[in-house]
Protein backbone atom coordinates (compact mmCIF):
# COMPACT_ATOMS: atom_id res chain seq x y z
CA UNK A 1 0.00 0.00 0.00
CA UNK A 2 1.53 3.54 -1.09
CA UNK A 3 1.32 6.58 1.79
CA UNK A 4 1.07 10.01 1.13
CA UNK A 5 3.61 12.69 2.67
CA UNK A 6 1.32 14.83 5.05
CA UNK A 7 1.35 18.62 4.42
CA UNK A 8 3.98 20.82 6.04
CA UNK A 9 5.73 17.31 6.48
CA UNK A 10 3.94 16.05 8.81
CA UNK A 11 3.38 12.25 9.61
CA UNK A 12 2.78 10.12 6.37
CA UNK A 13 -1.09 9.42 5.56
CA UNK A 14 -1.95 5.96 4.95
CA UNK A 15 -5.06 6.02 2.48
CA UNK A 16 -8.06 4.22 3.02
CA UNK A 17 -8.42 1.66 0.82
CA UNK A 18 -12.07 0.46 -0.12
CA UNK A 19 -13.46 -3.05 -1.33
CA UNK A 20 -11.95 -4.20 -5.25
CA UNK A 21 -9.42 -2.38 -5.04
CA UNK A 22 -10.33 0.97 -4.87
CA UNK A 23 -9.16 3.86 -2.66
CA UNK A 24 -9.82 6.99 -0.93
CA UNK A 25 -7.99 10.01 -1.85
CA UNK A 26 -6.60 11.56 1.11
CA UNK A 27 -6.37 15.13 2.08
CA UNK A 28 -3.62 16.87 1.04
CA UNK A 29 -3.08 14.69 -2.26
CA UNK A 30 -4.12 16.72 -5.58
CA UNK A 31 -6.38 14.65 -7.83
CA UNK A 32 -5.15 13.12 -10.72
CA UNK A 33 -4.62 15.28 -12.91
CA UNK A 34 -4.31 18.89 -11.30
CA UNK A 35 -5.73 22.23 -12.92
CA UNK A 36 -2.35 24.63 -12.65
CA UNK A 37 -1.83 27.87 -13.60
CA UNK A 38 1.18 28.31 -16.06
CA UNK A 39 3.93 30.15 -14.06
CA UNK A 40 3.91 32.76 -17.19
CA UNK A 41 0.12 33.31 -16.27
CA UNK A 42 1.76 35.00 -12.61
CA UNK A 43 3.96 36.92 -14.29
CA UNK A 44 1.51 38.20 -16.90
CA UNK A 45 -0.49 39.02 -13.71
CA UNK A 46 2.37 40.68 -12.08
CA UNK A 47 2.96 42.95 -15.36
CA UNK A 48 -0.51 43.64 -14.80
CA UNK A 49 -0.88 44.84 -11.69
CA UNK A 50 2.64 47.09 -12.26
CA UNK A 51 1.00 48.96 -14.88
CA UNK A 52 -1.98 49.21 -12.85
CA UNK A 53 0.45 50.80 -10.31
CA UNK A 54 2.52 52.89 -12.59
CA UNK A 55 -1.20 54.74 -13.91
CA UNK A 56 -2.19 55.14 -11.13
CA UNK A 57 1.20 56.87 -10.27
CA UNK A 58 0.80 58.80 -13.28
CA UNK A 59 -1.69 60.46 -12.04
CA UNK A 60 0.33 62.48 -9.43
CA UNK A 61 2.43 65.43 -10.28
CA UNK A 62 4.89 64.52 -8.15
CA UNK A 63 5.91 60.99 -8.76
CA UNK A 64 5.32 61.93 -12.46
CA UNK A 65 8.26 64.54 -12.37
CA UNK A 66 10.32 61.55 -11.11
CA UNK A 67 9.64 59.11 -13.53
CA UNK A 68 9.74 62.11 -16.44
CA UNK A 69 13.80 62.61 -14.71
CA UNK A 70 14.17 58.96 -15.20
CA UNK A 71 12.64 58.71 -18.79
CA UNK A 72 14.85 61.65 -20.18
CA UNK A 73 18.30 59.77 -18.29
CA UNK A 74 17.67 57.03 -20.13
CA UNK A 75 16.57 58.60 -23.72
CA UNK A 76 19.39 60.89 -23.23
CA UNK A 77 21.89 57.58 -22.99
CA UNK A 78 20.28 56.22 -25.98
CA UNK A 79 20.66 59.29 -27.79
CA UNK A 80 24.73 59.50 -27.72
CA UNK A 81 24.62 55.92 -28.54
CA UNK A 82 22.82 56.47 -31.77
CA UNK A 83 24.95 55.64 -35.01
CA UNK A 84 23.37 55.73 -38.77
CA UNK A 85 22.56 52.08 -39.73
CA UNK A 86 21.23 51.45 -36.32
CA UNK A 87 19.12 54.33 -36.95
CA UNK A 88 18.20 52.84 -40.44
CA UNK A 89 17.63 49.84 -39.56
CA UNK A 90 15.12 50.73 -36.35
CA UNK A 91 13.18 52.99 -38.23
CA UNK A 92 11.91 50.46 -40.54
CA UNK A 93 11.67 48.20 -37.18
CA UNK A 94 9.19 51.12 -36.12
CA UNK A 95 7.17 50.34 -39.34
CA UNK A 96 5.78 47.39 -37.60
CA UNK A 97 3.79 50.03 -35.50
CA UNK A 98 2.24 51.48 -38.30
CA UNK A 99 -1.81 50.91 -38.89
CA UNK A 100 -0.56 48.97 -41.96
CA UNK A 101 0.80 46.41 -40.02
CA UNK A 102 -1.58 46.37 -37.21
CA UNK A 103 -4.55 45.63 -39.92
CA UNK A 104 -2.80 43.28 -41.56
CA UNK A 105 -2.51 40.86 -38.76
CA UNK A 106 -5.80 41.74 -37.07
CA UNK A 107 -7.32 40.94 -40.39
CA UNK A 108 -5.95 37.90 -41.42
CA UNK A 109 -6.36 36.54 -37.74
CA UNK A 110 -9.92 37.41 -38.38
CA UNK A 111 -9.98 35.72 -41.63
CA UNK A 112 -8.45 32.44 -40.47
CA UNK A 113 -10.70 32.27 -37.35
CA UNK A 114 -13.69 32.43 -40.18
CA UNK A 115 -12.48 29.80 -42.06
CA UNK A 116 -11.81 27.58 -39.20
CA UNK A 117 -15.12 28.27 -37.54
CA UNK A 118 -13.36 29.28 -34.25
CA UNK A 119 -15.99 31.67 -33.10
CA UNK A 120 -15.62 31.59 -29.55
CA UNK A 121 -12.11 32.90 -30.32
CA UNK A 122 -13.29 34.85 -32.23
CA UNK A 123 -15.58 36.89 -30.34
CA UNK A 124 -12.88 37.24 -27.97
CA UNK A 125 -10.12 38.51 -30.36
CA UNK A 126 -12.20 41.60 -31.37
CA UNK A 127 -13.30 42.52 -27.45
CA UNK A 128 -9.75 42.20 -26.68
CA UNK A 129 -8.55 44.80 -29.77
CA UNK A 130 -11.48 46.98 -28.49
CA UNK A 131 -10.40 46.96 -24.66
CA UNK A 132 -6.92 47.59 -26.03
CA UNK A 133 -7.89 50.78 -28.19
CA UNK A 134 -10.56 52.07 -25.83
CA UNK A 135 -7.94 51.77 -22.59
CA UNK A 136 -5.09 53.41 -24.00
CA UNK A 137 -7.20 56.44 -25.85
CA UNK A 138 -8.46 56.80 -22.65
CA UNK A 139 -5.77 56.96 -20.70
CA UNK A 140 -3.34 58.87 -23.28
CA UNK A 141 -6.44 61.38 -22.96
CA UNK A 142 -7.02 61.77 -19.55
CA UNK A 143 -2.78 61.66 -18.45
CA UNK A 144 -2.08 64.37 -21.75
CA UNK A 145 1.74 63.19 -21.42
CA UNK A 146 3.78 64.88 -24.06
CA UNK A 147 6.48 63.30 -26.77
CA UNK A 148 9.84 63.56 -25.27
CA UNK A 149 11.66 66.78 -25.21
CA UNK A 150 15.15 66.42 -24.07
CA UNK A 151 16.24 64.13 -27.44
CA UNK A 152 15.34 64.69 -31.13
CA UNK A 153 12.19 62.68 -32.14
CA UNK A 154 13.59 60.94 -35.63
CA UNK A 155 9.72 59.38 -36.81
CA UNK A 156 6.98 61.10 -37.47
CA UNK A 157 4.08 60.74 -34.42
CA UNK A 158 0.42 61.87 -33.29
CA UNK A 159 -1.69 62.16 -30.43
CA UNK A 160 0.02 61.97 -26.68
CA UNK A 161 3.07 60.13 -25.48
CA UNK A 162 1.23 57.79 -22.78
CA UNK A 163 0.67 54.93 -22.98
CA UNK A 164 2.50 54.20 -26.53
CA UNK A 165 -0.40 53.07 -28.47
CA UNK A 166 1.60 51.51 -31.66
CA UNK A 167 3.36 48.97 -29.55
CA UNK A 168 -0.04 48.24 -27.26
CA UNK A 169 -1.51 47.53 -30.43
CA UNK A 170 0.90 45.31 -32.54
CA UNK A 171 1.63 43.36 -28.79
CA UNK A 172 -2.43 43.09 -28.75
CA UNK A 173 -2.70 42.33 -32.84
CA UNK A 174 0.09 39.54 -32.20
CA UNK A 175 -0.28 38.40 -29.00
CA UNK A 176 -4.42 37.38 -30.17
CA UNK A 177 -2.88 35.87 -33.22
CA UNK A 178 -0.46 33.57 -31.35
CA UNK A 179 -3.25 32.92 -28.46
CA UNK A 180 -5.96 32.34 -31.15
CA UNK A 181 -4.24 30.54 -33.85
CA UNK A 182 -1.09 28.62 -32.82
CA UNK A 183 -1.73 25.08 -30.77
CA UNK A 184 -0.37 24.77 -27.40
CA UNK A 185 2.87 22.73 -27.02
CA UNK A 186 6.63 23.48 -28.33
CA UNK A 187 5.45 25.46 -30.84
CA UNK A 188 3.60 27.81 -29.44
CA UNK A 189 6.17 28.52 -26.90
CA UNK A 190 8.44 29.16 -29.65
CA UNK A 191 6.55 31.50 -31.78
CA UNK A 192 5.73 33.54 -28.17
CA UNK A 193 9.12 33.88 -27.62
CA UNK A 194 9.55 35.43 -31.34
CA UNK A 195 6.37 37.43 -31.07
CA UNK A 196 7.22 38.74 -27.58
CA UNK A 197 11.00 39.45 -29.00
CA UNK A 198 9.44 41.52 -31.90
CA UNK A 199 7.06 43.34 -29.19
CA UNK A 200 10.35 44.06 -27.14
CA UNK A 201 12.40 45.32 -30.29
CA UNK A 202 9.78 47.64 -31.22
CA UNK A 203 9.60 49.62 -27.68
CA UNK A 204 13.07 49.95 -27.87
CA UNK A 205 13.15 51.47 -31.50
CA UNK A 206 10.36 53.54 -30.25
CA UNK A 207 12.38 54.64 -27.22
CA UNK A 208 15.95 54.88 -29.63
CA UNK A 209 13.90 57.12 -31.73
CA UNK A 210 13.16 59.33 -29.20
CA UNK A 211 9.19 59.06 -29.74
CA UNK A 212 7.87 56.99 -26.76
CA UNK A 213 9.35 57.14 -23.08
CA UNK A 214 10.27 54.07 -21.65
CA UNK A 215 7.50 53.99 -19.40
CA UNK A 216 5.34 54.89 -22.27
CA UNK A 217 6.80 51.48 -23.72
CA UNK A 218 6.33 49.55 -20.63
CA UNK A 219 2.58 50.47 -19.61
CA UNK A 220 1.75 49.75 -23.37
CA UNK A 221 3.75 45.90 -23.20
CA UNK A 222 1.23 45.50 -19.89
CA UNK A 223 -1.86 46.52 -21.91
CA UNK A 224 -1.51 44.87 -25.05
CA UNK A 225 0.45 41.61 -24.25
CA UNK A 226 0.05 40.66 -20.91
CA UNK A 227 -4.00 41.75 -20.63
CA UNK A 228 -4.57 39.54 -24.18
CA UNK A 229 -2.76 36.69 -22.65
CA UNK A 230 -4.48 36.69 -19.65
CA UNK A 231 -7.74 37.21 -21.27
CA UNK A 232 -7.71 34.39 -23.37
CA UNK A 233 -6.91 31.80 -20.86
CA UNK A 234 -9.83 32.74 -18.91
CA UNK A 235 -12.18 32.74 -21.60
CA UNK A 236 -10.75 30.46 -24.40
CA UNK A 237 -8.51 28.01 -22.44
CA UNK A 238 -6.58 25.43 -24.66
CA UNK A 239 -7.97 23.07 -22.40
CA UNK A 240 -11.27 23.91 -22.92
CA UNK A 241 -11.23 24.59 -26.22
CA UNK A 242 -8.66 23.22 -28.84
CA UNK A 243 -6.95 24.17 -31.17
CA UNK A 244 -7.20 21.59 -34.17
CA UNK A 245 -6.68 21.97 -38.25
CA UNK A 246 -7.26 18.60 -39.07
CA UNK A 247 -10.28 18.71 -41.85
CA UNK A 248 -12.19 15.81 -39.76
CA UNK A 249 -11.23 17.37 -36.25
CA UNK A 250 -13.78 17.48 -33.65
CA UNK A 251 -13.52 20.07 -31.29
CA UNK A 252 -15.60 17.76 -28.64
CA UNK A 253 -12.87 15.51 -28.55
CA UNK A 254 -10.13 15.70 -26.40
CA UNK A 255 -6.85 14.45 -26.55
CA UNK A 256 -5.92 11.57 -23.92
CA UNK A 257 -2.40 11.07 -24.76
CA UNK A 258 0.07 12.46 -22.30
CA UNK A 259 -0.61 13.88 -18.86
CA UNK A 260 -4.53 13.81 -19.55
CA UNK A 261 -4.08 9.80 -20.35
CA UNK A 262 -2.31 8.99 -17.44
CA UNK A 263 -4.77 10.78 -15.31
CA UNK A 264 -7.41 8.47 -16.63
CA UNK A 265 -5.59 5.33 -15.66
CA UNK A 266 -4.49 6.13 -12.27
CA UNK A 267 -8.27 7.05 -11.47
CA UNK A 268 -9.98 4.26 -12.80
CA UNK A 269 -7.58 2.31 -10.30
CA UNK A 270 -8.39 4.47 -7.58
CA UNK A 271 -11.57 5.67 -8.10
CA UNK A 272 -13.01 2.33 -9.67
CA UNK A 273 -9.98 -0.25 -8.66
CA UNK A 274 -10.06 -1.08 -12.86
CA UNK A 275 -7.11 -1.41 -13.73
CA UNK A 276 -6.81 -0.13 -17.46
CA UNK A 277 -4.22 -1.27 -19.61
CA UNK A 278 -5.73 0.41 -22.33
CA UNK A 279 -7.82 4.03 -23.10
CA UNK A 280 -8.27 4.36 -26.78
CA UNK A 281 -10.91 6.45 -28.85
CA UNK A 282 -13.62 4.50 -29.99
CA UNK A 283 -16.96 5.60 -32.59
CA UNK A 284 -15.67 9.31 -32.68
CA UNK A 285 -17.93 10.14 -35.71
CA UNK A 286 -21.27 9.11 -33.73
CA UNK A 287 -20.41 11.47 -31.25
CA UNK A 288 -20.22 15.28 -30.93
CA UNK A 289 -21.06 15.71 -27.14
CA UNK A 290 -18.42 13.79 -25.58
CA UNK A 291 -15.12 11.69 -26.09
CA UNK A 292 -16.11 8.15 -26.39
CA UNK A 293 -13.32 5.50 -25.71
CA UNK A 294 -12.83 2.11 -25.40
CA UNK A 295 -11.28 0.83 -22.16
CA UNK A 296 -9.34 -2.88 -22.10
CA UNK A 297 -8.91 -3.94 -18.40
CA UNK A 298 -6.14 -6.42 -16.92
CA UNK A 299 -8.94 -9.06 -16.74
CA UNK A 300 -9.21 -8.98 -20.07
CA UNK A 301 -12.38 -7.13 -20.12
CA UNK A 302 -13.84 -4.26 -22.42
CA UNK A 303 -15.32 -1.64 -21.12
CA UNK A 304 -16.76 1.91 -22.44
CA UNK A 305 -16.22 5.25 -21.25
CA UNK A 306 -17.22 8.73 -22.01
CA UNK A 307 -15.32 11.41 -21.20
CA UNK A 308 -16.65 14.64 -20.27
CA UNK A 309 -14.84 18.37 -19.83
CA UNK A 310 -15.59 22.50 -19.73
CA UNK A 311 -15.97 22.31 -23.74
CA UNK A 312 -19.07 19.69 -23.68
CA UNK A 313 -20.44 21.77 -20.99
CA UNK A 314 -20.55 25.13 -22.49
CA UNK A 315 -21.36 23.38 -25.63
CA UNK A 316 -24.62 21.87 -23.91
CA UNK A 317 -25.35 25.46 -22.68
CA UNK A 318 -24.59 27.24 -26.38
CA UNK A 319 -27.20 24.30 -27.99
CA UNK A 320 -29.83 24.85 -25.81
CA UNK A 321 -30.07 28.88 -25.60
CA UNK A 322 -29.72 28.74 -29.06
CA UNK A 323 -32.81 26.18 -29.38
CA UNK A 324 -34.89 28.07 -27.01
CA UNK A 325 -34.30 31.08 -29.11
CA UNK A 326 -34.82 29.79 -32.55
CA UNK A 327 -37.94 27.27 -31.90
CA UNK A 328 -39.08 27.76 -28.42
CA UNK A 329 -38.67 25.83 -24.97
CA UNK A 330 -39.50 22.40 -26.44
CA UNK A 331 -39.66 20.84 -23.09
CA UNK A 332 -39.06 21.53 -19.23
CA UNK A 333 -34.38 21.29 -19.55
CA UNK A 334 -31.72 23.90 -18.36
CA UNK A 335 -28.21 23.86 -18.89
CA UNK A 336 -26.33 21.77 -16.65
CA UNK A 337 -24.50 24.03 -14.11
CA UNK A 338 -20.74 22.45 -14.06
CA UNK A 339 -19.35 19.37 -15.40
CA UNK A 340 -19.91 17.02 -12.42
CA UNK A 341 -23.96 17.53 -12.72
CA UNK A 342 -23.48 16.72 -16.20
CA UNK A 343 -22.11 13.42 -15.46
CA UNK A 344 -23.66 12.44 -12.66
CA UNK A 345 -27.32 13.18 -15.00
CA UNK A 346 -26.23 10.25 -17.12
CA UNK A 347 -25.01 8.13 -14.78
CA UNK A 348 -28.23 8.18 -12.76
CA UNK A 349 -29.87 7.86 -15.94
CA UNK A 350 -28.18 4.27 -16.67
CA UNK A 351 -29.03 2.82 -13.70
CA UNK A 352 -32.82 3.97 -13.45
CA UNK A 353 -33.13 2.96 -16.86
CA UNK A 354 -31.60 -0.29 -15.96
CA UNK A 355 -33.18 -0.98 -13.32
CA UNK A 356 -36.56 -0.21 -14.91
CA UNK A 357 -35.43 -3.53 -17.78
CA UNK A 358 -34.26 -1.47 -20.26
CA UNK A 359 -31.81 -3.03 -22.33
CA UNK A 360 -28.67 -0.59 -21.58
CA UNK A 361 -25.07 -0.87 -20.80
CA UNK A 362 -24.81 -1.37 -17.02
CA UNK A 363 -23.20 1.70 -15.22
CA UNK A 364 -19.60 1.12 -13.14
CA UNK A 365 -19.71 4.56 -12.14
CA UNK A 366 -17.24 7.62 -13.06
CA UNK A 367 -14.24 9.05 -11.96
CA UNK A 368 -13.23 12.45 -11.02
CA UNK A 369 -10.06 13.43 -13.03
CA UNK A 370 -10.22 17.12 -12.51
CA UNK A 371 -12.44 18.64 -9.95
CA UNK A 372 -15.43 20.65 -11.91
CA UNK A 373 -13.31 20.29 -15.07
CA UNK A 374 -13.13 16.44 -16.33
CA UNK A 375 -14.49 13.45 -15.53
CA UNK A 376 -14.51 10.01 -17.24
CA UNK A 377 -18.17 7.63 -16.59
CA UNK A 378 -17.91 3.94 -17.32
CA UNK A 379 -20.12 1.21 -18.75
CA UNK A 380 -20.04 -1.87 -20.28
CA UNK A 381 -19.07 -2.37 -23.63
CA UNK A 382 -21.47 -4.34 -26.06
CA UNK A 383 -18.89 -6.02 -27.62
CA UNK A 384 -19.87 -7.31 -31.06
CA UNK A 385 -22.45 -4.85 -31.67
CA UNK A 386 -23.40 -3.14 -34.68
CA UNK A 387 -25.39 0.18 -35.30
CA UNK A 388 -29.63 -0.31 -36.48
CA UNK A 389 -28.80 0.97 -39.61
CA UNK A 390 -25.98 -1.73 -40.45
CA UNK A 391 -28.57 -4.02 -41.59
CA UNK A 392 -32.25 -4.84 -42.91
CA UNK A 393 -33.99 -5.41 -39.76
CA UNK A 394 -36.51 -8.21 -38.96
CA UNK A 395 -39.68 -8.63 -36.86
CA UNK A 396 -37.39 -9.59 -33.84
CA UNK A 397 -35.58 -5.92 -33.92
CA UNK A 398 -38.71 -4.22 -35.00
CA UNK A 399 -40.41 -5.46 -31.57
CA UNK A 400 -37.40 -5.18 -29.51
CA UNK A 401 -37.10 -1.37 -30.46
CA UNK A 402 -40.87 -0.14 -29.92
CA UNK A 403 -40.40 -2.90 -26.57
CA UNK A 404 -37.77 -0.10 -25.58
CA UNK A 405 -40.14 2.81 -26.29
CA UNK A 406 -42.66 0.91 -23.68
CA UNK A 407 -40.32 0.59 -21.69
CA UNK A 408 -39.12 4.32 -21.78
CA UNK A 409 -43.16 5.23 -21.44
CA UNK A 410 -43.53 2.52 -18.19
CA UNK A 411 -40.08 3.92 -16.39
CA UNK A 412 -41.51 7.70 -17.08
CA UNK A 413 -38.88 8.31 -19.40
CA UNK A 414 -37.68 10.20 -22.68
CA UNK A 415 -34.49 9.56 -24.43
CA UNK A 416 -35.25 12.49 -26.86
CA UNK A 417 -32.07 11.55 -29.03
CA UNK A 418 -33.43 8.08 -30.50
CA UNK A 419 -31.34 7.62 -33.74
CA UNK A 420 -29.42 4.98 -35.71
CA UNK A 421 -26.08 5.11 -33.46
CA UNK A 422 -27.98 5.63 -30.33
CA UNK A 423 -29.48 1.92 -31.02
CA UNK A 424 -27.25 -1.65 -31.46
CA UNK A 425 -28.02 -5.09 -32.75
CA UNK A 426 -26.29 -8.12 -31.42
CA UNK A 427 -27.98 -11.46 -31.80
CA UNK A 428 -30.73 -9.86 -33.01
CA UNK A 429 -31.43 -7.55 -29.27
CA UNK A 430 -31.18 -3.95 -29.63
CA UNK A 431 -29.82 -2.29 -26.96
CA UNK A 432 -30.18 1.46 -26.12
CA UNK A 433 -27.32 3.46 -25.34
CA UNK A 434 -26.25 7.77 -24.85
CA UNK A 435 -28.91 8.18 -22.70
CA UNK A 436 -27.29 11.83 -21.46
CA UNK A 437 -29.94 13.96 -23.43
CA UNK A 438 -32.93 12.00 -21.68
CA UNK A 439 -35.40 13.71 -19.35
CA UNK A 440 -37.36 12.27 -16.25
CA UNK A 441 -41.34 12.88 -16.42
CA UNK A 442 -41.06 14.72 -19.88
CA UNK A 443 -43.69 16.21 -21.34
CA UNK A 444 -46.05 13.75 -22.95
CA UNK A 445 -45.88 15.06 -26.59
CA UNK A 446 -41.90 14.24 -25.99
CA UNK A 447 -42.67 10.93 -25.05
CA UNK A 448 -44.97 10.48 -28.18
CA UNK A 449 -41.67 11.66 -30.26
CA UNK A 450 -40.03 8.75 -28.74
CA UNK A 451 -42.31 6.56 -30.52
CA UNK A 452 -42.56 8.33 -34.33
CA UNK A 453 -38.48 8.63 -33.91
CA UNK A 454 -38.05 4.84 -33.26
CA UNK A 455 -40.74 4.05 -35.98
CA UNK A 456 -38.90 6.08 -38.50
CA UNK A 457 -35.36 4.56 -37.57
CA UNK A 458 -36.74 1.25 -37.88
CA UNK A 459 -38.53 2.23 -41.41
CA UNK A 460 -34.97 3.24 -42.64
CA UNK A 461 -34.15 -0.89 -42.29
CA UNK A 462 -37.23 -2.50 -43.32
CA UNK A 463 -41.04 -1.68 -44.47
CA UNK A 464 -42.99 0.96 -42.73
CA UNK A 465 -45.69 -1.43 -43.25
CA UNK A 466 -44.46 -4.00 -41.46
CA UNK A 467 -43.20 -1.66 -38.40
CA UNK A 468 -46.98 0.08 -38.26
CA UNK A 469 -48.63 -3.06 -38.05
CA UNK A 470 -45.70 -4.57 -35.54
CA UNK A 471 -46.39 -1.24 -33.38
CA UNK A 472 -50.07 -1.48 -33.55
CA UNK A 473 -49.36 -4.67 -31.06
CA UNK A 474 -47.76 -2.53 -28.15
CA UNK A 475 -49.32 0.77 -28.69
CA UNK A 476 -52.51 1.71 -29.68
CA UNK A 477 -53.11 3.67 -32.80
CA UNK A 478 -53.90 7.20 -30.73
CA UNK A 479 -50.18 6.89 -29.47
CA UNK A 480 -48.95 6.51 -32.95
CA UNK A 481 -50.98 9.06 -34.84
CA UNK A 482 -50.03 11.22 -31.62
CA UNK A 483 -46.14 10.68 -32.07
CA UNK A 484 -46.52 11.59 -35.84
CA UNK A 485 -48.76 14.43 -35.23
CA UNK A 486 -45.78 16.00 -32.95
CA UNK A 487 -43.14 15.04 -35.17
CA UNK A 488 -41.10 17.35 -37.09
CA UNK A 489 -37.76 18.40 -38.30
CA UNK A 490 -36.44 19.97 -34.77
CA UNK A 491 -38.06 17.34 -32.82
CA UNK A 492 -35.34 14.74 -34.84
CA UNK A 493 -31.83 14.05 -34.27
CA UNK A 494 -29.73 15.68 -36.76
CA UNK A 495 -28.70 12.23 -38.01
CA UNK A 496 -32.29 11.12 -38.39
CA UNK A 497 -33.18 13.73 -40.58
CA UNK A 498 -30.25 13.27 -42.62
CA UNK A 499 -31.20 9.35 -43.21
CA UNK A 500 -34.83 10.26 -44.04
CA UNK A 501 -33.68 12.98 -46.49
CA UNK A 502 -31.27 10.05 -48.01
CA UNK A 503 -34.06 7.55 -48.40
CA UNK A 504 -35.84 7.71 -51.46
CA UNK A 505 -39.22 6.60 -49.75
CA UNK A 506 -41.22 9.48 -47.52
CA UNK A 507 -41.23 7.42 -44.76
CA UNK A 508 -42.72 10.46 -42.28
CA UNK A 509 -46.04 10.88 -44.79
CA UNK A 510 -46.57 7.12 -45.39
CA UNK A 511 -46.37 6.84 -41.57
CA UNK A 512 -49.52 9.38 -41.18
CA UNK A 513 -51.17 7.89 -43.68
CA UNK A 514 -51.21 4.19 -41.89
CA UNK A 515 -52.16 6.63 -38.49
CA UNK A 516 -55.69 7.89 -37.47
CA UNK A 517 -56.27 11.65 -38.69
CA UNK A 518 -54.54 13.87 -35.49
CA UNK A 519 -54.33 17.41 -35.69
CA UNK A 520 -50.56 18.63 -35.23
CA UNK A 521 -49.49 18.96 -31.70
CA UNK A 522 -48.29 22.68 -30.68
CA UNK A 523 -45.21 22.07 -29.46
CA UNK A 524 -43.15 25.50 -29.29
CA UNK A 525 -44.24 27.12 -25.91
CA UNK A 526 -43.83 30.87 -26.16
CA UNK A 527 -42.48 32.81 -22.70
CA UNK A 528 -41.91 35.77 -21.52
CA UNK A 529 -37.94 34.39 -20.93
CA UNK A 530 -38.34 33.44 -24.98
CA UNK A 531 -40.06 36.79 -26.13
CA UNK A 532 -37.37 38.77 -23.86
CA UNK A 533 -34.26 36.88 -25.03
CA UNK A 534 -35.85 36.93 -28.81
CA UNK A 535 -35.73 40.38 -28.51
CA UNK A 536 -32.26 41.35 -26.77
CA UNK A 537 -31.02 38.81 -29.48
CA UNK A 538 -32.77 41.23 -32.26
CA UNK A 539 -31.92 44.34 -30.97
CA UNK A 540 -28.14 42.99 -30.60
CA UNK A 541 -28.17 42.15 -34.18
CA UNK A 542 -29.32 45.18 -35.17
CA UNK A 543 -26.58 47.12 -32.68
CA UNK A 544 -24.19 45.01 -34.21
CA UNK A 545 -24.89 46.39 -37.94
CA UNK A 546 -24.54 49.66 -36.73
CA UNK A 547 -21.61 49.24 -34.54
CA UNK A 548 -19.21 46.96 -37.50
CA UNK A 549 -18.38 49.81 -39.02
CA UNK A 550 -17.80 52.07 -35.67
CA UNK A 551 -15.83 49.55 -34.66
CA UNK A 552 -13.87 49.15 -37.27
CA UNK A 553 -12.54 52.57 -37.25
CA UNK A 554 -12.15 52.24 -33.65
CA UNK A 555 -10.16 49.34 -33.13
CA UNK A 556 -8.00 50.83 -36.38
CA UNK A 557 -8.97 47.97 -38.63
CA UNK A 558 -10.49 50.02 -41.54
Amino acid sequence: MSTVTGPDGAAPITPVVLGGGRRRRPSGEPPPLPHRVPASGYWYLGGLAAAVALETTMFFSTPRDWLTRLDDAVLDALASARTAPVTAALRQVDQLGSSTAIRAISLSTIAVLLLTRGFRQLLTYLAVLLVVVLTTGNLAFALGRMRPTTVSILVPWQGFSHPSAPVALFAAALSGAICTLVPSGRWRHRVVLAGGALVVVLGLARSYLGVDHPTDVLAALAIGWAFPALAYRLVVPEDVFPLRYHPHANRAHLDLSGARGRAAHRALVQQLGITATSIEPFGLQASAGSTPLRIRTADQIVLFGKFYALNHLRSDRSYKLTRMVLYGRLEDEKPFATVRRLVEYEDHLLRLLRDNGLPVPSPHGFVEITPEREYLIVMDFIDGARELGAAPAGEQEIDDGLRIVRSLWRAGVAHRDLKPSNLLVKDHQVYLIDVAFATVRPTPWRQAVDLANMMLTLALVSDPALVYERAVRQFAPEDIAEGFAATRGITMPTQLRTRLRQDPRDLLGEFRRLAPSRAPVPIQVWTMRRIGLLAAVLAAGALAAVGVLAYGQIAGLL
